[in-house]
């Protein structure tokens, strides 16, 4: 591991402690490596160094919205090669709450988020998403068969 050295002025050094503190890392350190993986990670998948990803879509959306469930639902047909998991929830009358874990190249994703998000009736749309490395690595000495599919594993940092 490297030493850094940062100078802050006072007053962000105060703001600093207070967030590192607020939430709750055991030190400045850690909070610091935090923000550097996420700067890093965010740069790696602007760039297109971030080829394969996982992410998680959370969006609202108004289920009275002519046939939009269908359409969300289609979507997800579609690309079953992507989305791993779909969670539903019903907020009220009108409003639903999805939350969909996606896994797979980055720029597939991404199209697939924006698609879903920019539908008319989905409302507050976010997306996360995390570069991985796909690979066929195994720690372990027992041997066993994937059928096609590959680990993804984050970059360390």
């Amino acid at each position: 591991m490297q030493r850094v050295t940062v100078s802050l002025d006072e007053e962000i050094a105060v703001e600093f402690d207070d967030l590192t503190r607020d939430q709750g890392y055991q030190s400045r350190s850690e909070a610091v490596r935090d923000l550097v993986r996420h700067a890093v990670d965010a740069r790696r998948l602007g760039s297109g160094a971030g080829t394969n990803c996982v992410a998680n879509l959370s969006y609202i959306y108004n289920h009275r919205t002519r046939a939009l469930a269908q359409r969300l639902l289609d979507m997800q047909h579609e690309h079953h090669n992507l989305v791993v998991s779909t969670t539903h929830v019903i907020l009220d009358h009108a409003s639903s709450f999805e939350t969909m874990i996606l896994k797979g190249p980055t720029r597939a994703v991404r199209a697939l988020t924006d698609a879903i998000k920019t539908e008319r009736g989905v409302r507050f749309g976010v997306v996360n998403l995390v570069s991985v490395d796909p690979n066929d690595d195994h720690d372990d000495i027992h041997d066993h068969h994937h059928n096609g599919l590959e680990h993804a594993s984050p970059h360390s940092g």
